[in-house]
């Protein structure tokens, strides 16, 4: 869509979205509904940002969730709000995870076996005693879940208030007062189960369990608390589905959704200069929403300056640059080199990797069929023994050998993303989410090859479990070549505007307000302040951002509704 002609170089509106990401898209959504003139840029020729489905294989027909991949934390009162026609596929199976040591057994938690049965998976890894425990220790994040999440929606309650809402010492002391680690530990007594634990505590975020700065933690409370239930959702049709609709709902409540603008500079006060293919434009608004990384958004506020540049980098670092090779420093410009390891600088630690078979591999493990050990999340290489060395190894400059990896295949609960032929033919898409890869790594290896070292520690990792070689079932594209499509942190930078392929666009915050924090803006009440008055986050990177929820828009839009009715 384009912006009428022959308007001038200039347009007004109540407000101006940057970044046409699901979270831009809830906000719009809500805010056109309310009556006011919304505007969205995206610089992309499509809306959806990291909730999007694409057909990453040529001549192959299969829509796949190429970054995000399951839903959580999109709450049902966004659905209904927003008349959202989106199904959601509740997974039988929570995990399988083989034991690496002995990978004809494994740990298959099945959500709807009874008592024994759960025991007597627990048994056939020798973690017998585990077994109640993990029971128990479910029950409680299921009440961090009853209790927290519809605060989520709501303006940021106080610390003290979380606390209270909560209503249970014993477990704020275990997953807010202390390091998750420690929690663990103390639960559990096997290394396979205390691994599947510890996971949640880790996705795209490098830390290890004991860091008394809690970023294991907070992690770990969003991906438990999603829904109330703490249930990981498959999105009928992908992710694309949900961006889809959620644009529909934006586009027919009147928000202009235009794509092809790439914005150059952001003036605080509320102008926007963008490039559309016809040239510059400039658009002025009461409020400018950043649905980008607050890092991107301080770039684009210092290009919107006087005597900013008209190019706004978006990039820490040039694609394939190799800033050091195994015999030290090479040619590369200073700053590169210095916004790599900027302290201040977001950080992903996570690899991508989207695969096509023409079947399910077998599994070593005779008694667990793949159709029920990959339809959950299947762990691999995820005891708490390799997790930490992963970690140690990763923090040398070095990748995990083997490496952790989490997969999941989502056409054993939606089949739609493939082509009726394909479908019948047996074929199946896997996702594999590679953890304790960080950023930092791109200091020793130039991006081309970090990708293809990742890639082969993933399908190495694969085959350390599976009866036969993941290659062996990869599917060919029209061109003869495997169907794989791997994501480094530079990649998904590159794609995404993600400052360090960081996926949560910053450090994950408490979804409450510390003791100190001021609330006395609608913007700070609904933790989407920047330190721009006229410009609120309403992306990943406001308080309780993250995940395809689109809680940053919906709370981004309640602060603007604040705003006006003030």
């Amino acid at each position: 869509m384009s912006l009428p002609q022959p308007e001038a170089e200039t347009s007004a509106h109540d407000v101006v979205i940057l970044g046409g990401g699901h979270n831009g898209l809830t906000a719009a959504a809500y805010l056109a509904r309310a009556g006011l003139d919304v505007l969205l840029l995206e610089r992309d020729d499509h809306l959806g940002g990291a909730a999007v489905s694409a057909e990453a294989f040529d001549g192959v027909d299969a829509r796949l969730s190429r970054y995000s991949y399951l839903v959580s934390l999109l709450p049902q009162r966004i659905i209904d709000d927003l008349g959202l026609d989106i199904e959601l596929v509740r997974r039988r199976f929570s995990s399988y995870t083989p034991d690496p040591a002995n990978p004809e057994r494994g740990l298959l938690v099945d959500n709807e076996a009874d008592a024994a049965a759960a025991a007597g998976a627990f048994d056939r890894v020798g973690a017998a005693a585990d077994a109640s425990a993990w029971e128990a220790f479910y029950t409680e994040t299921a009440l961090l879940a009853e209790r927290l999440f519809p605060s989520l929606t709501e303006p940021l309650p106080t610390r003290a208030e979380a606390r209270a809402l909560l209503g249970d010492d014993a477990a704020w002391n275990a997953f807010v007062e202390r390091p998750l680690g420690e929690t663990i530990d103390e639960r559990f007594t096997n290394d396979l189960v205390r691994g599947v634990v510890a996971t949640d505590g880790l996705i795209g975020t490098f830390t290890t369990l004991d860091d008394p700065a809690l970023d294991a933690n907070r992690c770990f409370l969003y991906h438990v608390i999603g829904g109330g239930t703490g249930d990981w959702d498959v999105p009928v049709g992908g992710m694309g589905a949900v961006s889809g609709e959620l644009a529909r709902s934006a586009r027919e409540a009147g928000a202009a959704l235009v794509t092809g603008a790439e914005v150059l500079g952001v003036d605080p006060a509320g102008r926007v200069r963008y490039r559309l293919a016809g040239g510059e434009r400039l658009a002025t608004a009461a409020t400018l929403l950043a649905n980008v990384a607050p890092a991107v958004l301080e770039r684009l506020v210092e290009a919107g300056a006087p005597d900013a540049p008209a190019e706004a980098s978006g990039s820490i670092a040039p694609r394939d640059q190799a800033p050091f090779s195994d015999d030290g420093p090479i040619a590369v410009p200073p700053v590169v080199r210095e916004r790599l390891r900027a302290l201040h600088a977001p950080e992903g630690a996570q690899v991508k990797v989207n695969l096509l078979l023409t079947r399910l591999p077998r599994l070593r493990d005779a008694e667990v069929a793949p159709e029920q050990a990959f339809a959950g999340t299947f762990h691999i290489n995820e005891l708490a023994t390799q997790l930490d060395a992963a970690y140690a190894t990763a923090a040398r400059g070095g990748i995990p050998s083997p490496l952790p990896c989490e997969i999941y295949c989502h056409t054993l609960s939606d089949p739609s993303i493939l082509s009726p032929e394909l479908a019948a033919s047996g074929a199946h898409t896997l996702t594999v989410f590679g953890l304790h890869v960080p950023h930092r790594l791109l200091e020793r290896y130039g991006n081309d090859e970090l990708r293809a070292l990742l890639q082969q520690a993933v399908l190495d990792s694969l085959d350390s479990v599976l009866a036969e070689p993941i290659a062996s079932v990869i599917m060919t594209d029209a061109a003869g070549s495997p169907c794989v499509e791997t994501k480094t942190t530079l990649d998904l930078e590159a794609a995404l505007r993600m400052p360090g392929g960081n996926i949560f666009h910053g450090p994950l915050s408490w979804p409450w307000a510390e003791p100190g924090v001021p609330l006395t803006t609608p913007a700070e009440r609904w933790g989407v302040a920047t330190r721009h008055p006229a410009v609120l986050l309403c992306g990943s990177g406001a308080v309780r951002g993250g995940a395809v929820s689109g809680i940053g828009g919906h709370n981004a839009a309640m602060a603007v509704l604040e705003q006006f009715a003030g």
